[in-house]
């Protein structure tokens, strides 16, 4: 009996880590044909038979896409300073605060 136990409790500690471990959002096809095309789009060819090149070829086609995807995309760094908020004059100050 305690045997048992202690084997259900063993095998538990060793499959609750694993499970743990799962990936969370898996592609759909949809989406994997959808960044193929994006891919394609910028010159990328797959199953050309050129091996050789293939992480050369692949690495360039995802630098031009996130380029394009720069290019067109909102936000990003500024090059600029911003300022938020300012100081408050004594006189304002006192027609909020005094009664």
């Amino acid at each position: 009996m305690k045997s048992s136990i202690r084997a259900v409790v063993i095998a538990t500690a060793l499959v609750v880590p694993a499970l743990s471990f799962a990936q969370g959002s898996q592609l759909t096809r949809a989406q994997v044909r959808a960044e193929l095309a994006e891919l394609q789009s910028v010159g990328y060819r797959a199953g050309d038979g050129d091996q050789a090149h293939y992480p050369q070829a692949i690495q360039q086609a995802e630098a031009k896409l996130a380029a394009r995807k720069g290019a067109t995309a909102y936000g990003g760094a500024s090059n600029g300073t911003a300022q938020s908020g300012s100081g408050v004059s004594q006189a304002d100050w006192n027609a909020m605060y005094t009664r």
